[in-house]
Formats: structure tokens, sequence, C-alpha cells
């Protein structure tokens, strides 16, 4: 249920010996084809990994035929050295797989300002050419894991035709992607221009609204292969809908493994007078440090919501503001509601419903809370 499960793919997850734990770190899924169509989205950050900037010009003009992944290292702020290791994986996949370094992505994640063992890396990428399966979504999945706690992968099926993928991220997942990887791969036959209109369509309404803890990778990359092996092509309302639901479902277990949370979530913000707006005002409430913090401690403090409504632009009178905590409308016309004790806090799920009642857009953002694990995990990360 990976990135091997629609037709046409091949992939592989080896040791290569980046990551001190000795646990796999080189991972590399193969479009087998007959079609070569890719889409690629990227950060949004003006400080990018050296792997982002050649992947920019590899995806550009449409064709991807490999996806070479390490974890053990971001290989980001790394010099020059650091842009030559990823040409030279480019390269070697290529001379492996009789391709063209153009089109082979390159991807990387883990500590910033470490240079990657390239003797090591190169080693891994052989060794991953000859692990390449039809079977292998699963090891590849697992080879690019960093502080996730297992392995993140997705299968939507459609009559004769399906959307796989795999995903890694924990931590420092903000909009405008995540420090995510992730590969989605789907046997659809689809042009270029259709599969990039559906992947950012899928991004902008999923990835991007997940919002753990505020901060935005160097290395964030979401690539969609389409090898067209199964001969059917779906409408791009029918491939929209199953690109969105494989990356939904992946957004929703990278926020559930986020690094020491103990609650997942959900903000809908209601009654926005724009879908820009409503976005705003739910990213201001998710990254509100304040109510995270209420939300670890399971304290039903609606004010720190209105707090944070109030920092943006968005259209709204404070004055008609509601606000519900897991059903119960604690805060009706920005004054007090019922009794804050009526909230329960059941398992991990928590659910915030925000109505501005200036319009009637409504969007979804996703978020954790603060946790003392969080700050112990992320305190000790690089040593």
């Amino acid at each position: 249920m990976s990135v091997t499960g629609p037709q046409g793919f091949r992939a592989a997850g080896v040791t290569a010996g980046l990551k001190p734990s000795g646990k796999p770190d080189v991972a590399l899924v193969v479009n087998e084809g007959p079609r070569f169509e890719a889409a690629a989205v990227f950060t949004s950050n003006r400080c990018k990994a050296h792997p982002v900037v050649w992947s920019e010009q590899a995806a550009a003009d449409g064709r991807v035929d490999a996806v070479v992944l390490n974890s053990g290292g971001a290989n980001c702020f790394t010099g020059p050295e650091g842009f030559a290791t990823v040409h030279f994986t480019a390269e070697h996949v290529a001379d492996l797989l009789g391709t063209s370094a153009g089109d082979v992505v390159v991807c990387s994640t883990g500590l910033i300002g470490e240079v990657l063992d390239r003797a090591r890396l190169s080693a891994g990428v052989a060794a991953a050419v000859t692990a390449l399966s039809p079977e292998g979504g699963q090891a590849a999945a697992e080879a690019i894991m960093t502080t996730d706690t297992h392995a993140k992968q997705v299968l939507v099926e459609r009559a004769g035709w399906s959307v796989g993928g795999m995903a890694k991220g924990a931590g420092m997942l903000a909009p405008a992607l995540a420090t995510m990887l992730v590969v989605l791969t789907t046997d659809a036959v689809a042009e270029q221009a259709a599969l990039d209109a559906a992947l950012r369509r899928a991004v902008r309404r999923t990835f991007d609204r997940i919002d753990s803890d505020g901060c935005m990778s160097t290395n964030d990359t979401v690539v969609l292969l389409a090898s067209g092996a199964s001969g059917e092509a779906p409408g791009q309302a029918e491939l929209d809908a199953a690109v969105e639901e494989a990356c939904l479902d992946l957004a929703m277990q990278l926020i559930g493994d986020a690094e020491g949370a103990k609650h997942e979530v959900t903000i809908e913000v209601v009654g926005a007078a724009s879908e820009d707006d409503a976005i705003t005002a739910g990213r201001a409430i998710a990254r509100s440090n304040l109510l995270k913090c209420a939300i670890f401690g399971e304290d039903p403090n609606w004010g720190r919501v209105l707090a944070a409504v109030g920092t943006t632009d968005a259209v709204f009178d404070p004055a008609q503001i509601d606000v519900s905590i897991n059903g119960v409308q604690v805060c009706r016309a920005g004054g007090p509601g019922e009794p804050r004790d009526l909230v329960r806090w059941e398992g991990r799920a928590v659910r915030f419903v925000v109505d501005l009642h200036a319009g009637d857009a409504a969007v979804t953002t996703w978020t954790t809370d603060l946790t003392t694990d969080y700050v112990i995990e992320n305190s000790a990360y690089s040593t």
C-alpha cells in the first residue's frame, strides 16, 4: 500500500551507514513507464537545501524517471561540496538506471549543516538499485524516516488505476509544506499539466494546512510520478480527488506522529469573508503557543483563540465570534457561552470550531499541542 501499489514502479530501501543508528537511510523509487510525466512542489523557505535547488530544475520539464532519497543528513548549508554531492548522486543513479541525471529528483532529510559521506551514499545508491522491487515500497518508506516513529504510506484505489504514496515528517510541520518528503505515484494516464494541477490543488488543501510547530523546513519536497501503466485516463476531477485523498491521508499521518504530541487538533474556521481569511485565522490559532499549551493541559481556555484571531487582518467583528471546543460552545458572540467545565477531553482528538460570522468561507487546519516531550526532543536533536 505504498509507492509500488500502482503499476509501473519499483522501489527499495537500504542501509548505507549515513545514520549512526545503523537503520535504513537510502531509498529509491523508479518509474518504469511507459509514460514518465511528473509534477513537484518544494519548500517556499528562501534558505533551500542543495537537493531542492537541484530538484526544482530536474522536475521543471515535467519528466522524472527516479527519485533518490536519503535520511541521516539534510545536505543543507554544506557549501559547494554539498551541491557537488547532489550532482554526483543524480549522475550515479542515472548511470545505473540508464537514464539522464536531469530526470532524477534528489531528496535529503536530517540535520542541517552536516556534510554527507559521499562514499557511503554512493554505495547505498548502488545497493538500492540492486534491491529495486515491485514490493519495495515498505522498505523505501522506512529508509526516509528521521524522528518518525513509523513509516507513513497510502494507497488510493480507483476503477483500474490507483495513487500510492509515502511520506516522512514529524517536526517542523508548518504551512508552506512541512519538514516532509513525499513521493506519490500513479499508474493513470495523465498529461503533465493535469498532474501539476492535481498536485498543487491537493497540497494547498492538505499539506499546506498542517502546522505542528510553526517551523518551516529547508528540504520540503512533494513529487508525483505517473507511469500510465494502467492504460486508464481519468478526468481532471477524478484525478484531483484521488491525489487529494492520498495527500490528506498522509498529512493526517504526519500530524498523528508529530514530535511529542499528545493531542491532534482540528481547527475549523467557518463564516469567514474569504478562503484566505479563513486560512489566516486558522494558522494564527494553530500557531498560538499559549493555546497549544492550554490544549496540552486540557484547559478549555477559549480566550486564547480570540487573542490569536485578533492578530490577523481577517474580516470579523470581535463581538460576533463564536468558539466551540469538542462540541461545547464556550464562547458566544465574543463573550462567555456554555461553562468551560462541560468540555470533555477524551483521547487524542480535539476539535475547535471558530465562527467569524463574516461570510460563507470555511477552511480546516490541523495542529498539535505543545508538550514537554516536544521541548525535550528538540532541545537535544543534534546530540
